[in-house]
């Protein structure tokens, strides 16, 4: 017997996808980090496919879609990442675990709409073995090119230079705990619990496996949905519908530096993150 739980679901079409995101105020030219779940707009038909198309269709050729392509299963499985594995095993993984391949390693967990971009004709990704974004569009390139180890989210990654570019937020279904850009607003924070650690992943030097380590700075999102609630309400941001998702759409550079200000006053103790 068919299973109908779901008919009450809107039907999304391309066409009706680009209205609706064009009411939230997205455009042609512009430059746009995505956090998504297609779940939560209803029955999209064709799914990610779609998405995407409407998406790229809406900014053009001008317009830049970027979206996390992160592979955080290659790092030291001393971090958690290989929880159902015992620590007897560790050094059996660092020894083996496939080396990053951004042609290859498929993203870990950012969802089916992130993974077919980064297959997407024309798609860069950038080198980072643990940290990656893939792009499409006029500024693709640039935004995925040279993304050093040590800066996960800081000064030259992709987070940076979409922030150079006055570049956009586009939250569809998530929340701001899926905001990565805030992770770029550490960086730039001063506060007194800022930290930096060792992490280590398999990459390929001259065509070789290597099992490198490279300092890079914590990151910490426990605090982001209040920070995000806050710049919310301080900045009256709309919260826009498109099929039954929520949708926010911002410019990075106004919510970053409202963040930095934001962690430089509320980051001062080992316990900032229950506030």
């Amino acid at each position: 017997m068919a299973n109908f739980h779901d008919a009450q679901k809107p039907v999304l079409t391309k066409d009706v996808l680009k209205e609706q995101f064009r009411r939230c105020g997205v455009s042609e030219g512009q430059a746009i980090i995505v956090h998504t779940s297609l779940s939560k707009l209803g029955f999209v038909v064709g799914g990610a496919e779609t998405l995407i198309r409407a998406l790229l269709e809406i900014v053009g050729d001008e317009g830049t879609l970027m979206m996390p392509a992160q592979t955080w299963k290659n790092l030291d499985p001393a971090t958690g990442v290989h929880w159902e594995v015992s620590p007897e095993h560790w050094p059996v993984i660092r020894e083996h675990w496939p080396a990053y391949n951004k042609d290859i390693t498929p993203a870990i967990g950012m969802g089916i709409v992130a993974e077919m971009l980064r297959k997407w004709p024309g798609a860069s990704r950038s080198d980072h073995p643990a940290r990656s974004m893939a792009a499409v569009g006029k500024h693709a390139e640039y935004l995925t090119k040279e993304h050093d180890l040590s800066q996960i989210f800081g000064k030259g990654s992709p987070l940076h230079k979409l922030y150079e570019l006055d570049g956009h937020i586009l939250l569809i279904g998530v929340g701001h705990n899926k905001n990565t850009s805030l992770h770029l607003a550490e960086t730039k924070a001063d506060f007194p619990t800022k930290r930096f650690m060792e992490e280590s992943s398999a990459i390929l030097l001259d065509g070789e496996r290597k099992w490198v380590t490279y300092r890079t700075q914590a990151v910490d999102d426990g605090d982001f949905t209040i920070l995000g609630e806050e710049f919310d309400r301080a900045h009256q941001v709309a919260i826009h519908k498109v099929g039954e998702a929520e949708v926010r759409f911002l410019r990075q550079r106004q919510l970053v530096d409202w963040a930095v200000q934001w962690m430089e006053e509320h980051r001062k103790g080992e316990n900032h993150t229950n506030l």
